[in-house]
């Protein structure tokens, strides 16, 4: 077998599934953290089968904020993350 960075193909394929179905379980909790805070933030009114306009529009809001909110703490991390690479080389 083929030898990359220490890992036979078949310990290769191993981590590859391992990682999928981990980052398949983070996004499957990502997106039940998401629906449940815009849920609990804009419904509130069961007397009625039917979305609201007003709960429409607050879902549509909460999700872009959160997602927005989440790619911007994406980003800082990678910056942090440069930023400590940068001071451990300078070392």
């Amino acid at each position: 077998a083929t030898r990359l960075g220490g890992l036979s193909q078949a310990e290769q394929r191993e981590l590859e599934q391992r990682m999928q179905k981990r980052q398949v379980k983070e996004f499957v909790g990502l997106f039940g953290n998401l629906v449940d805070h815009c849920f609990s933030s804009c419904v509130n009114d069961f007397t009625s089968k039917a979305v609201t306009e007003r709960e429409n529009g607050c879902v549509t809001r909460c999700v872009q904020k959160y997602m927005s909110t989440g790619q911007r703490l994406a980003e800082r991390f990678q910056e942090h993350n440069a930023d400590m690479a940068t001071k451990m080389g300078q070392r």
